[in-house]
């Protein structure tokens, strides 16, 4: 199926009485991209990463803009005549600063290119000396015999592209020795409880903040053959809730943490309290100018750290319980 993407150029102000408006005229679904909005959440949501990619930050510099899309059939241009028709009437009904130019530009797409193009950017990738990410609807050769970690990312961290998650693979690769209890803490797409499991860990449980992550760190172990008897996906607050945080135990030999900083350092006092007494933390996020200050949390929690590894601008951290 041919499809036309058409975008309308709008300003921030008034691009919830655009939406308003498209929405009115029975276009009930589309896109909306507004740079004030993307500030806004990065604004309001600090505690969570210690950076933003800044090419994407750059893409939404001044972009304040609705997508919609029209299946290219006999009707598409007389239905484009008439969005433009209602956007000419909207647009003398209010100042053209408040509304922005609303010029609208289209672009032809089939429909598997709309739904499958974003796939393009996730290729297999070779962590470490054994390991192997491939997106689940990839079959590269894998000539080494290298294990296979099956992902699809969603729309959640964790996809082995990023500096820390390959790290934490890394280290997973060399302390996994067969039998672990493993716990991972901010889990994501679960890729790193998951990789703990088929390097040998006997059962692993994925802990995320966000509700969606749970679904998807479950498929993620379904696609690689993992079932509930090895592996569990858990919603929940450790930094939180209280009780949550009693309810995993104290029988981690493994803890992962691959976050940021500004939650690592709070997490780190409660760490001992998951693992074992010769338990490993790994944790990863870090930027290296909060390296400092994470060790030195590491070091009052009572771990002691046993190595830092660094790749671009960011380091994960490998520690122990010290002996009382």
């Amino acid at each position: 199926m041919e499809w036309l993407e058409l975008t309308i150029e709008s300003a921030s102000g008034g691009i919830e009485l655009v939406a308003a408006a498209l929405d009115l005229w029975g276009y009930d679904s589309f896109v909306v991209d507004d740079q004030a909005e993307f500030q806004d959440f990065l604004d309001n949501n600090h505690d969570y990463w210690d950076y933003v990619d800044e090419a994407l930050a750059q893409k939404m510099e001044g972009v304040s803009c609705i997508r919609l899309y029209l299946e290219d059939g006999p009707d598409a241009m007389e239905q484009l005549s008439a969005l433009r028709a209602n956007l000419a009437a909207l647009k003398e009904a209010y100042p053209a600063a408040q509304l922005g130019s609303l010029d609208v530009t289209l672009q032809n797409l089939r429909e598997e290119d709309w739904e499958n193009n974003w796939k393009q950017y996730y290729q297999p990738i070779a962590i470490g000396e054994r390991l192997l990410v491939v997106p689940k609807w990839l079959k590269p050769e894998n000539p080494e015999g290298r294990i296979t970690v099956l992902l699809d990312p969603g729309m959640i961290f964790g996809t082995g592209n990023h500096a820390s998650t390959r790290m934490c693979m890394k280290e997973l690769e060399r302390l996994v020795h067969g039998g672990e209890q493993v716990l991972d803490l901010g889990s994501g797409s679960g890729i790193l409880a998951i990789t703990a499991i088929l390097l040998g860990a006997k059962h692993a449980s994925g802990v995320d903040i966000d509700p969606k992550a749970e679904d998807i760190a479950r498929d993620n172990a379904a696609i690689n053959g993992i079932g509930a008897d090895r592996f569990t996906a858990l919603t929940g607050n450790v930094l939180g809730d209280e009780s949550f945080l009693t309810s995993l135990g104290q029988n981690s030999d493994l803890v992962l943490a691959n976050i940021v900083a500004d939650v690592i350092i709070p997490l780190a006092p409660l760490v001992p309290r998951l693992l074992k007494e010769d338990g490993t933390f790994i944790c990863s996020g870090v930027l290296n100018t909060r390296l400092d200050e994470v060790l030195e949390a590491l070091d009052a929690a009572g771990l002691a750290v046993q190595g830092v590894r660094q790749e671009e601008d960011w380091c994960q951290i490998t520690a122990i319980r010290k002996e009382a």
